[in-house]
Parts: C-alpha cells; sequence; structure tokens
C-alpha cells in the first residue's frame, strides 16, 4: 500500500510540463524495480485528477 502524505493538501501549483495552475492534492513515493521517485497528485483547473512527477511542478504564488 502507498503512504500518502497530505500536509500540503490545497497548495497552488505549476505544472511545468503543460504550464498550467492547479492544486496539489497529496504526496507520495513511487517504488520502481531499482528507484524510488516522488510524485504528486494534482488537480487542474477542470477538476481532472492527475498523477506527476514532483520534479515537474513548482509552488505558485498570485502576485495580485
Amino acid at each position: 500500500m502507498v503512504e500518502k502524505d497530505y500536509k500540503l493538501y490545497g497548495t497552488k501549483i505549476l505544472n511545468l510540463k503543460t504550464r498550467e495552475i492547479g492544486l496539489l492534492i497529496c504526496l507520495w513515493e513511487n517504488k520502481f524495480a531499482d528507484k524510488t521517485v516522488d510524485f504528486a497528485t494534482c488537480v487542474d483547473k477542470n477538476g481532472n485528477r492527475y498523477n506527476i512527477e514532483l520534479d515537474n511542478i513548482r509552488g505558485f504564488e498570485d502576485d495580485f
């Protein structure tokens, strides 16, 4: 079973692959045969959930 971390739930993120803003749901580790990769589960602006490598997102702030 994958242990998920919800401490950053609701954090606004920027998806570096698509350049779109989304919300972080949780962080978890994806254990491949030879290594462990950190992943995040996020939601895009249309409400679609997706998993992405943690290296491909960053925190985002609005400066209004």
